[in-house]
């Protein structure tokens, strides 16, 4: 069982987030993208062919594994609805008026009984460094004179996951799928949420 009094971070594995990369504690590095959806179900049959066949040798190229992330949240309306009443208070016209007052009232209303849901996908995509069995490799590592500094490493580690990143981004780009990398500030929104889904309301990075 937990310790009560044990604080937040024993439970949350992330060390930090740096330059669009999350650290877990593991020493794992992380890149997020945010992807868009496709309207599957739309598409004729020989393009859901082709999108699933792209799709399989897109999986099949990979050496390394991904993890797809569904989030569901509550719309939040509010915006929406502000930016209604900014329109109905410049509208000259009463008719129009009294239309956006009847359409912000259908909207409140609605949204009252039902819970509109967005949905946002976010591939994961991890880089864990190879491990090095220094006690077989220490008389060799003196002996060279090669200094291996933390700072070194991670720039290494980052070059590699940034390697990952375009082979992701151009896989999911052939099948039409479009993706952007969250930012600091996203990444910690997503996993804020995340780790408080009673909160399920808010906004996503929106893809262009």
């Amino acid at each position: 069982m937990a310790n009560k009094n044990s604080p937040t971070q024993d439970f949350v594995p992330i060390r930090d987030v740096k330059d669009g990369v999350v650290i877990l504690n593991s020493g794992q590095l992380c890149k997020i993208l945010l992807a868009s959806s496709i309207n599957f179900a739309l598409k004729s049959l020989d393009e859901q062919k082709a999108i699933l066949f792209q799709f399989q040798n897109f999986l099949n190229t990979l050496d390394f594994s991904l993890q797809i992330y569904v989030q569901s949240r509550r719309l939040n309306i509010e915006p929406y609805i502000a930016i209604l009443l900014e329109q109905q208070s410049n509208q000259d016209n009463d008719l129009m008026r009294i239309q956006l007052r009847e359409y912000i009232e259908f909207i409140r209303s609605f949204t009252t009984e039902v819970d509109v849901m967005t949905k946002n996908f976010f591939v994961v995509i991890p880089y864990t460094a190879p491990t090095i069995d220094f006690k077989k490799n220490f008389t060799n590592l003196l002996s060279s004179g090669k200094k291996f500094t933390q700072e070194k490493t991670i720039v290494e580690e980052r070059l590699q996951l940034e390697q990952r990143q375009a082979v992701v981004e151009q896989g999911l780009n052939r099948i039409g799928v479009r993706t952007i990398v969250l930012n600091k500030d996203e990444l910690v929104e997503l996993f804020y949420h995340i780790y408080n889904p009673e909160d399920i309301t808010g906004s996503a990075p929106m893809i262009q």
